[in-house]
This record gives structure tokens, sequence and C-alpha cells, in this order.
């Protein structure tokens, strides 16, 4: 099973990653925990040109970005879920393609059907079981990283993450099947029972 982790920044993905892993885990199941960008050596290279890259490369050109996130991509498929998924495993994975189409798309208002078709491409065509959207107002994720430096997506303007949370639902909406939209205001303790009982209920599907 392949399961992604969705959202705007500062929503809570990664802790939920980690709840779902161990209860994946001790539910007797191969887990293979990973994220976008990063996940590979070449995808951690990636991740530092494009989060953190500053006055090194100066501002990226959006379309610049969203190939480099697809290069990623290719790579990360390749070497890691596919080979997990072929094994059985179930790979839980913080973001994928639905990031590149409400970050890339709407956020850096490029055509999204372009950027879907390039990163389907490079994904060879290869989609979550489940995706799990954290939905949050980013007045409120802004919160919760004040105390930390922003990376250049996190440092953007209100617009901008205004921007990316309605493309999330949008996506959500048109593939009601695939998502779970969860309130990421809520515990990591709810939050994590939610996603569960419907990993669960896929699971059970087969």
């Amino acid at each position: 099973m392949f399961i992604t982790l969705e959202g705007g920044d500062s929503v809570g993905k990664t802790t939920q990653a980690a709840l779902l892993e161990d209860w994946l885990m001790g539910e007797g199941r191969e887990v293979v925990r990973t994220r976008e960008p990063g996940g590979t050596p070449l995808g951690v290279e990636v991740r530092r040109i494009l989060l953190h890259g500053g006055d090194e490369i100066g501002a990226v050109d959006p379309r610049a970005e969203a190939l480099l996130y697809a290069a990623d991509r290719a790579q990360h498929i390749a070497q890691v879920v596919r080979p997990a998924l072929a094994r059985g495993a179930v790979v839980v994975q913080d973001r994928y393609i639905d990031s590149s189409l409400a970050y890339q798309g709407a956020g850096r208002v490029l055509d999204v059907d372009e950027v879907r078709r390039i990163s389907e491409w490079a994904a060879q065509g290869l989609w979550p079981d489940v995706t799990v959207l954290f939905d949050l107002a980013p007045e409120v994720a802004a919160t919760r990283r004040a105390s930390r430096e922003d990376d250049r997506l996190e440092a953007e303007q209100q617009e901008f993450h205004e921007a990316v949370r309605s493309a999330y639902r949008d996506l959500a909406a048109a593939s009601p099947g695939r998502f779970l939209i969860v309130d990421a205001s809520g515990t990591p303790e709810e939050i994590h029972a939610i996603v569960r009982a419907r990993v669960a209920e896929r699971i059970a599907a087969g």
C-alpha cells in the first residue's frame, strides 16, 4: 500500500507519519517511511537547493523549481518506492504529486495540467492508494513555526499559502475515493486515530 501525507507547511505531517509508521509496524507490516524531496541521496541535494539554497543560487524560476521536484520524484520512485511496494511493504510518504500541483501549480501559478503531466511522467504513472490531507488555516500554521527559521516555501506570503490550501481542497474534491481530509487543528492523538481508522479500512478491503 502506498500512503501519502499532504497539506500546507507546519500542519503536522512528520508527526503523523511517525505515528502511522509505529502503528503499522505494530501490526507486523514492513514500513518504508520517506519524503519528497529528500528520500534519496540525489533528493537530499535537491531539497537543499530548493528549500535552503538562499543567496547561493538566488531566485529559482518556477519552471526550474517544478522540474527539480520532478527529477527528485523520478529518482525516488525508481530507487525507493517501487522496490518497497514490489516486496509488499507499506510506503508512508511525506508529500508527492499533489504537493507539486498545489505548490507549483496554484502557488507558483504554473499550468496545473502541465505540472501534472511532468509529475506523472516522472512517477511512471504511480498514484497513492490513500492520500491524507491535513487541513489547517495558514495563519494557524504560521504560529506553529514562529519559533523556527522558515525555508523558502514557508517564508512565502499569506496569499501563497491560501492558494495552496485552496488547491489542495480542490484536488481532494476531485478524487474523494483517494483523499481523506483531516482537520489538523486537533491533538496528534485525535488526528492519528482518524488516519489509522481509514488506513485500516483500506487494508481490510485488500
